[in-house]
């Protein structure tokens, strides 16, 4: 029988407080370019906007997760006008 997961992360990674983490940003990751996208932007222009490098913004758009640290991606979401919460649950 097939094991189940409740996130593709669950399945890639043992570690439940890495598992948060790359959700935590892979769910930024996803918001941050769908705002580029609507803004279609340069790459160079996207660099600018957000006061990193062209070729971070081109590792964005590509989805690297792992060139990103959560605090980055806070950022970059904030330099957007998007608005973030922690919901915490037990």
């Amino acid at each position: 029988m097939a094991t189940e997961f409740n996130s593709v992360w669950d399945a890639l990674e043992e570690d439940p407080v890495r598992q948060e983490n790359l959700k935590l940003r892979s769910q930024l990751m996803i918001e941050i370019n769908a705002v580029l996208d609507q803004k279609q932007l340069t790459q160079a222009d996207i660099a600018k906007l957000l006061a990193t490098t062209q070729p971070r913004v081109s590792a964005l758009k590509k989805g690297k997760i792992n060139n990103f640290r959560l605090d980055m991606l806070v950022d970059f979401a904030t330099r957007l006008g998007l608005s973030i919460s922690i919901n915490i649950a037990a």
